[in-house]
């Protein structure tokens, strides 16, 4: 990331020596700028590095004080929040030294039998029935176990790590609430954070005055910027209809919300001869725009997006007072440079790119006439459609690289949205945090228009879904848009074709005829395997349900089969346990044309989404010269079964030079049968899914000497609560000189039977220094 910094740092400073001083001194400048950037973003790695938690800290109890530093999130499984640290000693009394931990950690206080943290950290879960009542400000005192950030990391997934060291929290963790731990204990409430309590009372408020949770959750995003007020059914239809970034607080917001400040500024000042006499109008205005617009910033949580936006108005505001009227490149990259230098890791975000390159192509586009003092209402019509077709356009290459998705009736949502939401919803949202009343009409106002985004959404091809092309392909495509919007003679306009096709035709390689590929992805804890073949896929288990609003197939398997562009033509699931059918509803909704192979039973809730072929030993197909055969469970099991595991859906896939075999969550018995069952030469494989995760309970050395793999892959979360994979069996796989590889060590693993003896791995593939490294 530094030589992106350097870049930008080098252009800005470039850009205007060369302006001030001549062409002579550019290359000075550029050097300058170069090693500024660089520097700064070492020198803030560097600092943001020494606030890490000691590893041997990890799964170890200690009690902590400390406030309660920004509104708590509560859902059905419990409370999450975030706690500024202020004392903290072990929890068990005997130990009388003092530990270090990070100034800023992040905490989950679950209630009773949930289970979901468990999936994520060692130790069970166990608390009491009812969650305490958290609010910001609050000095609490708690028992809890702590480790190292430590998130899923799969191709052009969401990096989670990435997006907590922005926020500079370098441990989170649980709240201990068993029978043998001290009770959590609230202190006393601050005067810490008033912010943040304010923004819990407003979002409170909302929610108690509005009835419907959907309408509740928007009026609540926009007003204090908590976007986890909006449920994820409200973020797919937003999302599908290209107005995603209305419904948080957003660039447009906080600069609009700027542009009524510094009128209303204006006409106060106007009232006095005497603050007129000292700082003109406009002057006035205009840091009184900023000014307003940085303390709506600061209430709506001071996110990125409206960090960057401040830092955007500050700038062009100081060249405003100053007098200086630059061309418009060196303001672009000022501004750039500036939000670049207070965030070193704005680079890294999807929104960074998106709203500089869209001012930038509409600096570039402009075509408006200076000279048109009094436009008319059907001029301003025009320009503002001319605008949005420029920027739908010029992004599109750019969304495809960094979603994978376009709304194809973005242009007529957002025509229809924008006006709407900034004109009408947010002033009476915002309103209504002084006269209750208007958040009833806001209300109303957010029903019609989701009533419209919804039919949108309903359309056929509302939206375009494309594989993600290569970095460089999107910044041609992004050119190539952008040539096409602008005001040139249409055989110039012609020459963005060549570059923008490219991104619109990409497809992702695929293996070759009589090879397969097989990616285990890094879903935490469960299973879930995709393997391709030259014109075919079959997606192996669809990971855990993390939480009502979260699973597996939603956070990592969607977007990964949308940037692959994959079509599945079977789903297997292995058995009903929800570690490996947790993601299987989202799948099944995006993925329609894919036949269901499982041992779920006929009652099971799955059955009334997609009809369901039972897996059964000596099921076989091809696919493109690869070879699919089912090895267990037979008839005779499903009778007499008495856990899901026993009839683990068992798939050996070969072409006769490489095999694979997955072998869900089958125990000892199963393995004993399946041994006993199938000739060893069939039961060999070079890549093994180590059954149950790395159980105690399985890899027994029956299997292992039969399979004789090469490569074990062990699916299970960081710290997992059960210890998986068991110190035994590791021995077990060490012993007999076979790979084996934890997803929580490699991120997402790759594999491709043309070099079956190797296996790359996400995390050495895409290795970041903010990116966690497992003792």
């Amino acid at each position: 990331m530094g030589v992106y910094v350097a870049l930008l740092f080098a252009g800005a400073a470039g850009l205007w020596w060369r302006r001030a001083f001549g062409p002579l001194l550019l290359v000075a400048a550029l050097v300058c700028g170069a090693t500024a950037g660089a520097g700064l973003a070492g020198w803030r790695a560097v600092a943001y590095a020494d606030g890490a938690l000691d590893p041997s800290f990890e799964g170890r109890d200690l009690r902590v004080t400390g406030v309660v530093s920004q509104m708590p999130q509560r859902n059905e499984t419990g409370t999450r929040f975030h706690l500024d640290v202020e004392s903290v000693r072990w929890a068990d009394a005997r130990n009388d030294a003092s530990p270090t931990v990070p100034a800023r950690i992040a905490l989950g206080w679950y209630g009773e039998n949930t289970g979901i943290w468990g999936h994520a950290v060692e130790g069970r879960a166990t608390s009491s029935a009812v969650v305490g009542e958290l609010h910001a400000g609050e000095r609490w005192q708690l028992t809890a176990r702590l480790r190292a950030p430590h998130g899923n990391l799969n191709p052009h997934g969401f990096d989670s790590e990435l997006w907590l060291w922005e926020q500079g929290v370098h441990a989170n963790g649980y709240v201990r609430t068993g029978t043998r731990d001290a009770a959590p204990a609230y202190v006393a409430s601050t005067w810490r954070h008033p912010i943040e309590r304010a923004r819990e009372a407003v979002r409170d408020a909302v929610f108690e005055r509005v009835a419907d949770r959907n309408q509740a959750g928007v009026i609540a995003a926009l007003v204090t910027g908590d976007q986890r007020a909006i449920d994820r059914a409200g973020w797919d239809v937003f999302r599908a209809t290209g107005v995603a970034h209305l419904m948080s607080i957003s660039g447009l917001h906080i600069t609009m919300f700027a542009w009524l400040a510094a009128h209303v500024v204006g006409a106060l000042w106007r009232r006095s001869g005497r603050l007129m006499l000292r700082l003109p109008v406009p002057q006035a205005a205009l840091i009184g725009g900023v000014l307003l617009a940085t303390l709506y910033a600061l209430f709506s949580g001071w996110g990125v997006p409206a960090q960057r936006t401040v830092w955007m108005l500050a700038t062009i505001a100081l060249l405003r007072l100053t007098g200086r009227r630059w061309p418009w490149p060196h303001v672009w990259l000022l501004t750039a440079a500036v939000v670049v230098a207070l965030d070193p890791w704005a680079l890294m975000q999807a929104g960074f790119w998106l709203s500089f390159v869209a001012v930038g192509v509409l600096f570039a586009t402009d075509s408006t006439d200076a000279g048109e003092r009094n436009p008319t209402a059907a001029s301003r019509l025009f320009l503002f459609f001319r605008e949005q077709w420029v920027i739908t356009l010029a992004l599109t290459p750019l969304s495809l690289l960094l979603f994978q998705q376009v709304s194809l009736v973005g242009l007529l949502a957002n025509a229809i949205a924008i006006p709407w939401v900034t004109l009408v919803v947010t002033p009476l949202a915002m309103g209504g945090a002084v006269v209750a009343p208007l958040w009833d009409v806001a209300a109303g106002a957010v029903q019609a228009l989701a009533a419209l985004l919804q039919w949108l959404a309903g359309l056929p091809f509302a939206t375009l879904s494309m594989a993600a092309p290569p970095w460089w392909m999107a910044a041609c495509g992004v050119a190539g848009g952008a040539l096409l919007a602008m005001h040139l003679p249409w055989s110039m306009r012609a020459l963005g074709l060549p570059l923008l096709l490219p991104v619109l035709l990409w497809q992702m390689p695929r293996p070759a005829s009589g090879e397969f590929e097989l990616l285990a992805t890094d879903i935490g804890q469960g299973n879930a395997v995709l393997v391709r073949t030259a014109t075919h896929s079959l997606l192996y288990d669809t990971g855990p349900r993390y939480s009502l609003e979260s699973d597996a197939g939603h956070r990592v398997l969607v977007p990964l089969l949308r940037a692959f562009d994959e079509r599945l033509d079977m789903l297997v699931l292995s058995h009903r346990d929800t570690d490996h059918t947790g993601g299987a509803p989202a799948v099944l909704a995006m993925q329609p044309q894919a036949a269901l192979l499982s041992s779920i039973e006929a009652t099971h809730p799955l059955q009334a989404l997609r009809p369901t072929q039972r897996c059964e030993a000596g099921q076989r197909w091809t696919w493109d010269g690869v070879s699919f055969e089912v090895l267990h469970p037979f008839d005779t099991d499903y009778r007499s079964f008495t856990r899901p595991n026993a009839v683990s859906c068992v798939l050996r896939i070969g072409n006769g030079r490489a095999t694979v075999l997955l072998a869900g969550d089958i125990e000892r018995l199963q393995e004993a049968a399946l041994v006993a069952r199938t000739a060893e030469a069939h039961l060999r494989a070079d890549v093994l899914l180590v059954p149950h995760h790395g159980s105690k309970t399985s890899s027994s050395e029956a299997l292992l000497d039969a399979v004789r793999p090469r490569i074990g892959l062990v699916q299970a979360g960081y710290r997992n609560r059960f210890g998986h994979p068991a110190g035994e069996v590791v021995a077990r796989y060490t012993e007999r000189g076979v790979r084996l590889v934890e997803s929580a060590r490699c991120g997402a693993a790759h594999w491709v039977s043309e070099r079956p003896t190797e296996l790359a791995c996400e995390r050495e593939h895409r290795a970041r220094y903010w990116h966690h490294r497992v003792p």
